[in-house]
């Protein structure tokens, strides 16, 4: 097959866009993944719970380390307040996340990561802590990925 003059042009512009695209090693739908999980560690960071719940699915699973399982969003949204109401106030003094291995297959996602956190609690030395984390996103019907299953673990550092 021949192009000739400019009708080749558009094609031959979107071909190398796509092999430029290709050769970086980064899928379009990876940058959603990337910002979702720049907003995942920027709520964490924060300790906006609010914000955390909002990046659930409705019927998600959280695996926390030494608990029971939680099943949906409504068990989710209980579980900081069990551990706040147990301890003196305390915050997040630095939180840490590093992602790998992201594979999108269509409207799903998974990945893990390896933190490094430290909690600061009122009157006490600060806590550091380093775990490890999977996450199974599912993108919703107006696009936008949620936490369907999440994993965490402690690890020595």
């Amino acid at each position: 097959m021949q192009f000739n003059g400019s009708r080749g042009r558009p094609f031959l512009s979107l071909v190398f866009a796509l092999a430029t695209l290709a050769a970086s090693g980064v899928a379009l739908s990876d940058r959603s993944i990337e910002n979702f999980n720049r907003r995942f560690q920027q709520l964490i960071a924060a300790s906006n719970h609010a914000g955390m719940l909002a990046l659930w699915a409705e019927d998600g699973v959280d695996l926390m380390p030494g608990e029971a399982p939680l099943l949906g969003k409504a068990a989710i949204r209980q579980w900081p307040h069990g551990i706040e109401s147990g301890s003196p106030r305390s915050s997040v003094a630095s939180e840490k996340l590093e992602f790998h291995d992201i594979v999108i297959s269509g409207d799903w996602a998974f990945e893990w990561a390896t933190e490094e956190q430290v909690i600061q609690s009122e009157g006490k030395s600060p806590v550091e802590g380093h775990g490890k984390l999977v996450l199974i996103l599912h993108r919703d019907a107006s696009g936008s990925w949620k936490i369907k299953q999440e994993m965490w673990n402690d690890s020595p550092h």
